[in-house]
């Protein structure tokens, strides 16, 4: 199990150092982070280290990434607020959905987040770079949105390719 301080050490990793490219709708960053992000970044709540893709995707999208949850809990049945609020009660739902198969709702959050950063691309033509590199290859957004999901998941490069074939 990891902790918030090996996730971090990930997120750095992952992240580098200052960016402040103006094409980014969330500013300059260090390590991924924004200002704005670090007052309101969430952590593990429940301090059993589970949430370490929410965790990963509240660096780069801030409460974005808890809507996705709420979002995909609630396909699940749960009855949630979408307000990207990681309180009690989604934190409750999720661990009721997690209860018999944590690593099929760990994947199904991978694999919306992976469709967030293509739906994010597909109506902001400056932010295509992130999901797809010059070569035609996966872009940070979604190599990142793959390093949470179980191999059997992530797209291949033709998939990947015919995904983003209309992007000019």
């Amino acid at each position: 199990m990891q902790t918030v301080a090996d996730i971090a050490r990930e997120i750095v990793a992952r992240e580098g150092g200052y960016v402040n490219d103006p094409d980014d709708p969330g500013g300059a960053t260090k390590y991924g982070v924004t200002i704005g992000t670090m007052r309101r970044l969430g952590l593990d709540l429940t301090g059993d280290g589970e949430q370490a893709p929410v965790f990963d995707m509240y660096v780069n999208a801030g409460s974005n990434a808890v809507r996705i949850l709420q979002r995909l809990l609630n396909e699940m049945g749960h009855d949630l607020a979408v307000d990207g609020v990681l309180g009690p009660v989604t934190v409750a739902a999720a661990h009721r959905a997690a209860g018999t198969a944590p690593v099929l709702v760990a994947d199904a959050y991978g694999i919306a987040r992976r469709n967030y950063y293509y739906a994010l691309a597909d109506v902001r033509p400056a932010s295509r770079k992130y999901a797809r590199r010059r070569d035609g290859g996966k872009g940070g957004w979604i190599t990142r949105a793959e390093a949470f999901l179980s191999p059997r998941f992530h797209l291949s490069e033709a998939e990947h390719r015919a995904r983003t074939a209309a992007w000019v």
